[in-house]
């Protein structure tokens, strides 16, 4: 049988990543959360994680870097990095992630 939960999740309440992302709601699958960087605190380093990422950018810029390629997105557009992707952003934006993001150490800094 499925899992017929219905979730809610109020940003205000969210737990806070150690990075400044705030986490939204998740299921065993994927998992959303918002970044609200302003400039100055942006990401400084460039990072990689395990698992895929796509993404909405509501203000703000990023700038994704994978295998010789510069994305650079602003509001209005959305992405993919797969998997070992290398990038470093400064943005507010909403991403899903799969698998989810805060389990197992995945986004630890």
């Amino acid at each position: 049988m499925s899992d017929t939960t219905i979730k809610k999740v109020e940003t205000a309440s969210s737990p806070k990543g150690e990075m400044g992302q705030k986490y939204l709601v998740s299921s065993k699958r994927v998992s959303m959360r918002l970044w609200d960087l302003q400039p100055g605190s942006e990401v400084k380093h460039k990072t990689s994680r395990d698992y895929e990422t796509v993404g909405y950018v509501i203000s703000g810029s990023a700038k994704l870097e994978l295998e010789g390629q510069t994305l650079l997105l602003k509001a209005g557009d959305s992405w993919l990095v797969p998997p070992g992707a290398t990038h470093q952003y400064t943005f507010k934006a909403i991403e899903a992630t799969s698998p989810p993001a805060e389990v197992h150490g995945r986004d630890t800094p």
